[in-house]
């Protein structure tokens, strides 16, 4: 049976802020997008943990939340989307350099 290769958590982890922002938006409902932010998150805190740690796993969980978080007022002053792809690309980048890249 072939090996099928598992998503990186970087693209778990920005696909869950970038989704659930995304469902939220096209939605209307704000509740549907947090789930989807928090499945993908919890999703790739287990990866996180799995590949690189708890202790790398929780800072990671804290840098995905702040990122959540921290694209609120930065939506204020560069737009929602580009703030959202900011946060994203910046949890992806974390998540790669501590997590993906040893596996």
């Amino acid at each position: 049976m072939a090996k099928v290769p598992s998503v990186p958590s970087a693209v778990v982890a920005a696909g869950g802020l970038v989704g659930g922002y995304g469902v939220a938006r096209w939605t209307k409902k704000r509740q549907l997008g947090g789930a989807v932010l928090a499945v993908a998150g919890a999703a790739a805190a287990q990866q996180w943990r799995q590949r690189a740690g708890g202790k790398a796993a929780g800072a990671l969980t804290v840098a995905y939340v702040a990122a959540f978080a921290g694209s609120h007022p930065l939506a204020k002053k560069v737009g929602a989307w580009p703030a959202v792809l900011g946060v994203a690309g910046a949890v992806a980048v974390a998540s790669w350099v501590v997590a993906d890249r040893r596996a």
